[in-house]
């Protein structure tokens, strides 16, 4: 079954930050219950700390993820990120060459598990998204969109 897309062609891709308890298993029913509900985890990263967990996340369905996280009460925030194809991992440097010559402070990056069409893509969260989607696209990196991300 293919993903309602209620985004624009051009929408940004969004990711969800969950705050999870630091115990056994929450990650999984986390996992698991998007499953459930035909949401496919495009990307994520989880940052540990002592109580608690970030996990960060992107789907093919930010409206039924939204809905998921609120029924099941997991506490979320969420914002666009940039989404940048890539051939392979040789092209990484290239992405870190433009960012760094745009004077683009990098908060985090980290990369899909898998695209619809099977391409590489990483997920970067810069200090200004505009600036660096330019700075990309001079450079010849597609920016993807939400809708590229989505079945």
């Amino acid at each position: 079954m293919a993903a309602k897309i209620s985004t624009t062609p051009h929408a940004p891709v969004r990711q969800f930050s969950v705050f999870a308890e630091n115990r056994l298993g929450r990650l999984h029913d986390l996992i698991s219950m998007l499953k459930r509900h035909n949401v496919h985890v495009m990307g994520i990263t989880v940052l540990d700390t002592t109580d608690s967990a970030i996990v960060r996340f992107v789907v093919d369905d930010p409206d039924a993820t939204r809905e998921l996280l609120v029924n099941n009460d997991f506490p979320y925030v969420e914002c666009s990120v940039l989404a940048v194809e890539i051939a392979d991992e040789s092209q990484l440097q290239g992405i870190l060459a433009a960012l760094f010559e745009a004077e683009i402070n990098i908060h985090y990056i980290y990369s899909f598990l898998k695209r619809p069409d099977g391409k590489c893509a990483v997920a970067i969260n810069a200090e200004d998204d505009d600036v660096a989607a330019q700075a990309l696209s001079t450079r010849g990196f597609k920016i993807l969109t939400q809708r590229d991300v989505s079945r």
